[in-house]
């Protein structure tokens, strides 16, 4: 096989994406021979999709509901200039248990999957399946919806990201609780088998230690982070999804 041939006719399909989401964000609030930004949606909607196929996304567990939803919820945020590292949408889904891989960080510029890894909820959000959220500082449990990733620092637990929640009501108080991205030793494979959860933090996303620095490097400063449940009120109370719809 020749890979180099290979290679380049996968990744144009995603350059031509990119291209896509570009031209939506230029024209917002702008008229482009009569016709305005919306009319991009569709061909998005529709390249996304073939990613999410490209990449073989449901065989790794990812809900094609939790990767649409976090498609319209990063367009959202893209229209609005909150994404600086917008070539990069990561995913949490809460609706697999702490014992799979069900972070997902996507390169959507490429079409590639950078990072399948093991993440944790809060331990007041339930044992091996996250099932209670919230917002509420001192509730250790962990907060649905869509975050911009922030700046790194070193604090308790080293190498960290901070995380600003981008729904009112629902992760908004992210910031205050010291809802960040770290590593965390008891995030493991190893750990999962033996109880049959992996460890669960404060309400913290918190990554492999063998894995955080790659993940967070990559993520960090201005990028869309999405935490994902099939929680009915979530979906329901979540402005950013009834916008992007």
């Amino acid at each position: 096989m020749n890979l180099r041939i290979s290679k380049k006719r996968y990744i144009l399909p995603f350059l031509a994406l990119t291209s896509l989401f570009s031209l939506k964000v230029s024209s917002i609030g702008k008229k482009n021979s009569g016709v305005t930004a919306p009319v991009a949606i569709a061909p998005v909607v529709s390249a996304t999709a073939a990613l999410y196929e490209h990449l073989s996304l449901d065989s790794l567990g990812l809900s094609r509901e939790a990767y649409e939803y976090a498609i319209m919820g990063y367009d959202r945020l893209l229209k609005e200039g909150k994404l600086r590292n917008d070539d990069i949408l990561s995913i949490v889904d809460f609706s697999l248990p702490s014992t799979q891989k069900r972070l997902f960080v996507i390169d959507i510029a490429s079409g590639k999957l950078l990072f399948n890894s093991l993440v944790s909820h809060g331990r007041n959000s339930g044992k091996n399946m996250a099932t209670d959220f919230s917002n509420s500082p001192e509730s250790f449990k962990s907060s649905l919806g869509f975050y911009v990733t922030g700046n790194t620092y070193r604090g308790q637990h080293g190498y960290s990201l901070r995380l600003e929640g981008e729904e009112d009501g629902i992760n908004n108080n992210a910031m205050d609780r010291g809802i960040v991205m770290h590593a965390a030793d008891y995030v493991n494979e190893k750990l999962g088998r033996r109880q049959g959860y992996i460890g669960r933090s404060l309400g913290c996303p918190a990554v492999p230690v063998a894995l955080h620095k790659k993940i967070i490097s990559k993520i960090q400063n201005g990028s869309c982070l999405f935490m994902y449940s099939p929680d009915v009120k979530y979906i329901a109370a979540s402005k950013l999804l009834q916008h992007a719809a």
